[in-house]
């Protein structure tokens, strides 16, 4: 889909009507022990020579998470050509927000020097676990990368009490852009003493400098129909306007993919049913989608994604036809 056709689309009123074409799974766990399992949240940045570096998180066999990469021809038919040997981040500090696990969430260039910011997580005792937003810093253009600090950029705080994750930032007009998720609260679920039911929505922040945050105090995207997870989102500037992707759960039901458009980037308007995509009959994305990344490349929208059990089943890749 060319910026052209979405901006006459918009023109028209009314919300983009997104379709994709699924042209399969590209990448899998592959059982290194960093990647036991999965290979969730994928995000894409420039490798150069017209490829893409998709990163993503895989987990051990204790389920830590941390971070790793592919590059990816989208060629005639998508390839994986290389891919990273080890974690391009390792756990935190014993103690610190992050010792069980660092997924890397989204990356911004600035010249050689790149922001990766990503979801740091630890165990809890009255809830299963907590999560918060760090910073990476690499100064030799992504080969390796050093936490800017031992404590996350956006932790607990007044507006943000619970929990901080998966956070996407874009740089517009010299301020950064942050739409991340916030936890609400937990709720006890059957016995054994440990809240385990999560609430978080997502939420919007700004910075000048990438480091220090500013929160609204209203979400972006609420919780509709007995919604208690809104999950990972990613932004796009299409045709003058905002289109976010989100993953959205309620009930015993499993993740499925939403979408909202937005004039200024905080007021926003949810039009799940113009997402475009959704599981397939069988296989690898038959019971879940989620964590979509919508991205440009060639002109064309691609959308990358992840299938049953939150990414336990590997990455998928889509192409968007033009929209109604």
């Amino acid at each position: 889909m060319k910026r052209a056709a979405a901006g006459t689309a918009h023109a028209g009123g009314g919300f983009l009507k997104w379709k994709w074409k699924k042209l399969g799974r590209i990448f899998k766990p592959d059982g290194r022990w960093w990647m036991v399992t999965h290979a969730q949240a994928p995000f894409v940045e420039s490798a150069g020579e017209g490829l893409l570096r998709v990163h993503f998180s895989g987990r051990d066999r204790q389920n830590r998470s941390r971070g790793g990469w592919f590059d990816l021809d989208l060629g005639p038919g998508p390839k994986v050509v290389s891919a990273c040997d080890g974690p391009t981040l390792g756990l935190g500090a014993p103690g610190a927000f992050d010792d069980c696990g660092a997924m890397p969430s989204w990356i911004v260039s600035r010249g050689r020097r790149k922001f990766m910011y990503y979801t740091g997580w630890s165990l809890a005792v009255t809830t299963p676990f907590t999560f918060f937003i760090g910073l990476a810093v690499s100064e030799d253009g992504g080969a390796t990368w050093n936490r800017f600090s031992q404590a996350p950029v956006l932790g607990r705080g007044m507006l943000d009490p619970f929990l901080t994750c998966s956070p996407c930032v874009l740089v517009e007009d010299r301020v950064w852009r942050m739409w991340y998720v916030s936890g609400t609260g937990w709720e006890a679920e059957g016995g054994g003493g440990q809240a385990r039911k999560h609430y978080y929505l997502i939420k919007y922040a700004e910075s000048r400098d990438g480091i220090a945050w500013k929160t609204l105090k209203e979400p972006c995207i609420s919780f509709e129909k007995g919604e208690y997870a809104l999950a990972r989102p990613v932004v796009n500037r299409i045709g003058g306007r905002y289109a976010m992707w989100f993953s959205h759960r309620a009930g015993d039901e499993s993740y499925r993919i939403g979408y909202a458009e937005s004039g200024d980037g905080r007021t926003w308007e949810r039009a799940d049913q113009s997402a475009g995509i959704g599981v397939s009959e069988r296989g690898w994305d038959s019971g879940m989608v989620c964590y979509p990344c919508v991205f440009m490349h060639g002109g064309e929208h691609y959308m990358l994604y992840n299938g049953n059990d939150y990414g336990a089943t590997g990455i998928g890749l889509a192409k968007a036809a033009l929209p109604d």
